[in-house]
């Protein structure tokens, strides 16, 4: 009878990698579920092999909040270059056009930005992993099979030239949920008439967390060697991800009620939204929403205590 496989450790908790380039998302969450010897893990958003930066990794109870760092504001450090076009948009893909900068100065990039911010429409890359009729775009993009693709909708906050050195060009962007950096470089290269695409991207902020604070693979796998407790002292406590939300603090009757998954009346409680859920005793439970009849419906408790 063969032995049974160890199914890895119950930690809890967020660490902030420093993905490498040239190493997808995936492939980075699993170097460091294996060094944390985790049973689960998940991370908060892909970045493209190019890409470097900011990746939340979601350890055990914390892969309950990833959805809320999913969904939240992204911030970028983006390079582009003008006059190539790509067919992914990026450096990685084939040059599909070339185009003369001339006359494309400073100036003429800087009155284009407000044309991509605020609340525009962005067609999803092909190279992308949006499903089509339960495909993947880029498994389709690399059969070289292109198909229709609805237009999203999504919020550019903030898009500011912060070096111009042509053909270069680098914009500090910080972008809604569901933004494609490299469709942005392309239609802004489409519409200063030159093309373009992106020639490096590094992402250093998601949601309540910035760039400080992050960890290389490199400076993980050296923690790695002084044992698991100093890896553990790492990670962000899962909480951190929702500090922006409003902090309940419930009785440990209305916290039994909350674990059977009933709403309930909390005096004080917002009248909308979100909520962070804790014991008197200052235990983080999860997480909670207001309905319509002011009552704290549990949406994600933890099993932790």
């Amino acid at each position: 009878m063969g032995r049974r496989r160890n199914p890895g450790r119950n930690v809890n908790g967020i660490l902030l990698l420093d993905k490498p380039m040239g190493m997808t998302s995936n492939a980075a969450l699993q170097r460091v579920k294996r060094l944390y010897q985790a049973r689960k893990a998940g991370h908060t958003g892909s970045l493209d092999p190019l890409a470097t930066g900011l990746l939340p990794v979601c350890l055990g109870e914390a892969t309950k909040v990833s959805a809320f760092l999913l969904d939240a504001d992204k911030h970028y450090q983006v390079r582009v270059r003008l006059g190539i076009t790509t067919s992914t948009a990026d450096a990685e893909g084939e040059v599909i056009a070339t185009a003369s900068v001339e006359g494309v100065d400073e100036a003429h990039i800087r009155a284009l930005l407000p044309r991509f911010t605020g609340e525009i429409e962005q067609l999803p890359p092909m190279y992308s992993a949006v499903k089509h009729k339960g495909e993947r775009l880029y498994n389709l993009a690399r059969q070289g099979i292109e198909v229709e693709r609805e237009l999203r909708r999504i919020t550019i906050h903030r898009l500011e030239l912060t070096d111009w050195a042509p053909p270069e060009l680098s914009l500090d962007l910080h972008c809604s949920k569901g933004t494609y950096v490299r469709t942005l470089a392309e239609d802004l290269g489409r519409a200063a008439g030159c093309g373009a695409h992106v020639s490096a991207l590094r992402r250093h902020g998601v949601g309540p967390y910035n760039a400080a604070g992050m960890v290389t693979l490199a400076a993980l796998e050296a923690q790695a060697e002084q044992g698991l407790e100093a890896l553990d002292a790492l990670l962000r406590p899962m909480q951190s991800a929702l500090a922006h939300w409003p902090e309940l603090r419930v009785s440990d009757d209305v916290a039994y009620y909350l674990k059977q998954g009933q709403p309930v009346v909390v005096p004080q409680a917002p009248t909308r939204g979100w909520v962070r859920l804790y014991t008197k005793a200052g235990q983080f439970l999860g997480v909670g929403s207001i309905l319509d009849d002011g009552k704290v419906q549990p949406k994600r408790l933890l099993s932790t205590g």
